[in-house]
């Protein structure tokens, strides 16, 4: 069976069971149309588990998707001069977010915004998001997850003073958005822009 975000039932069960009361009525084709609906909505919320790297200030993806862009980062939340790292996810990507790197969670700070399409470069500054400071000996990082033209719903499951290993699972967005990864610039990078990532897995750079 595969393994499912506590925070998808609601959505699939809703299909569900009108699949069965359609079926049980007599509406059998609508009720296979309304089980395929439940059976997509679970594989956009399943949760698989995933072997985390071992390395000594690796920096691991916080998310699924596709890498959109590197470049200088233009805000102003770390204390030194830092790199952004986005990646977009597709309905069809693993929504959960991991922790990048080893460290506190120093601040979690949610803006509201617009719901731009989400490999869009304005979606970073525009959109609906939830930043995540991480503070570890190495450096502070941040995680931003984005909303984007279809999520309209961002799950941060940290807190303030909350430690994490790296590719603990943070939270999740519903139904395809975006994932910012600031890092400082000092930090080796091993990603460029259009390459394919997992979360917990793929390994973005190293910071020592």
């Amino acid at each position: 069976m595969i393994p499912i975000a506590r925070e998808g039932w609601p959505f699939i069960l809703a299909p569900l069971t009108l699949a069965v009361i359609l079926w049980v009525s007599g509406w059998q084709g609508s009720g296979i149309t309304a089980l395929i609906l439940a059976v997509s909505v679970a594989l956009f919320f399943r949760d698989p588990s995933r072997d985390i790297p071992k390395g000594e200030g690796l920096i691991l993806s916080p998310a699924d998707g596709t890498v959109v862009h590197v470049g200088p980062y233009l805000g102003h939340e770390l204390p030194e001069p830092a790199t952004q790292i986005s990646i977009f996810l597709s309905i069809f990507n693993v929504h959960i977010n991991r922790a990048p790197f080893p460290a506190v969670v120093e601040e979690v700070e949610y803006k509201s915004g617009t719901f731009r399409i989400a490999w869009q470069p304005e979606a970073s500054t525009a959109n609906e998001q939830n930043l995540i400071m991480l503070k570890a000996p190495e450096g502070q990082l941040l995680v931003k997850q984005i909303a984007g033209l279809i999520a309209r719903r961002i799950v941060c499951r940290v807190v303030p003073g909350q430690k994490l290993e790296a590719g603990e699972r943070i939270g999740l967005i519903r139904f395809g958005s975006r994932v910012d990864l600031i890092v400082p610039s000092r930090a080796e990078l091993f990603v460029k822009r259009g390459d394919r990532v997992k979360g917990g897995i793929s390994v973005m750079g190293a910071l020592r």
